[in-house]
């Protein structure tokens, strides 16, 4: 049984540094063996199908692939339609009443611990806030994810899980939701 997935690439084609054409993107997916495959944006989505379940190893072999390509590493995260629908679900923020450049959502490649963001005093940064879930970050940013001071301060977390984070906007979250929807 074939099951949809997005993967999201981290860090292409910003900036006019680490090119990777979509179409380029696609056709070396497919070689993969992936099927109904197709890009969103050039910011680095994709939707494919898969016959195996790992997500872990989706996203490995797809990072391989493209730094032997392309000869650069990418941050790959790999997520299926139903992770997909339950983020978007589970949003605490009312999403339907914002603006889609208000709300965002990072991914992260395994489980985050609020200890990460412990050091952010959240009534610093109002109306700014940010919410934890199931492998992702939920940031509301009334006026835009490029004058966030929340962000900012997001950004700079580290933890010793060396996680992958890529994040994407409202519009972004809940069209991989349609792209993925099993046909």
């Amino acid at each position: 049984m074939t099951t949809m997935y997005a993967a999201l690439l981290r860090g292409i084609n910003v900036g006019g540094s680490r090119k990777l054409p979509m179409a380029d993107l696609r056709t070396l997916m497919e070689e993969l063996g992936h099927a109904r495959v197709r890009t969103y944006l050039q910011s680095g989505q994709a939707v494919f199908g898969a016959d195996r379940g790992d997500e872990d190893a989706l996203a490995a072999e797809l990072a391989r692939a493209i730094e032997e390509r392309f000869g650069f590493p990418v941050d790959v995260i790999v997520r299926d339609h139903a992770y997909l629908r339950a983020v978007a679900e589970a949003c605490p923020f009312p999403a339907a009443e914002l603006e889609p450049r208000q709300l965002h959502v990072t991914y992260f490649s395994g489980p985050v611990a609020a200890e990460r963001y412990a050091y952010i005093d959240p009534a610093a940064h109002l109306p700014e806030e940010f919410r934890l879930g199931d492998r992702v970050l939920y940031l509301y940013a009334p006026e835009g994810l490029g004058r966030s001071r929340l962000a900012d301060a997001l950004s700079r977390a580290r933890g010793a899980d060396a996680l992958i984070a890529t994040s994407r906007n409202w519009n972004t979250v809940t069209k991989l939701v349609e792209l993925t929807e099993p046909a």
